[in-house]
């Protein structure tokens, strides 16, 4: 296949993914209603790069819900919108950037029901602007470091939240 990118070495054209997964402590529900449920209120807990987050669609969350948040990554302030592409319960949701190329889904696996589910959380940069290609090494590992923060991120605040319920 014809790639130009290739042919004028600047780097890949692949989307840039970064994947991790963790055990967590509760069950496939609890983690659904926060993660998804929850999203508007409790992202910014688990992701503090989020500055600014808003709803911009009416009604709960659900299929279709759309959203604007405002990031500082790493000193760099962005803002993109995103709609939920993915939203089903106990099981996956789905986040699509709208005016930027990103996917990040957040995968449960019930492994003991009502006690303990595998996260799996992934982004992924669909695209790399042209004069980002030069640092695509940087931008895999970073967003690679910033899987793994996430459901890291996650497990501490939710299994924090059991623990305080449980006393």
């Amino acid at each position: 296949m014809f790639n130009l990118g290739s042919m004028l070495n600047l780097g890949s054209t692949e989307p840039v993914v970064g994947r991790a997964h963790t055990l967590v402590e509760c069950s496939t529900t609890a983690i659904f209603q926060y993660l998804a449920d929850g999203l508007f209120e409790n992202y910014p807990r688990w992701s503090p790069e989020v500055k600014e987050l808003e709803k911009t669609t009416p009604g709960p969350v659900q299929l279709g819900t759309e959203g604007r948040q405002v990031r500082t990554d790493q000193g760099r302030r962005t803002e993109s919108r995103f709609k939920i592409s993915a939203y089903e319960p106990g099981v996956r949701l789905t986040l699509l950037g709208i005016s930027d190329p990103f996917r990040c889904t957040y995968e449960l696996q019930a492994i003991n029901p009502e006690h303990s589910t595998k996260l799996t959380f992934s982004f992924e940069l669909l695209e790399i602007l042209p004069i980002m290609r030069p640092f695509e090494g940087l931008v895999r590992v970073a967003i690679r470091d910033g899987a793994e923060r996430t459901v890291q991120n996650i497990k501490r605040l939710l299994e924090a939240e059991k623990s305080r319920q449980g006393s």
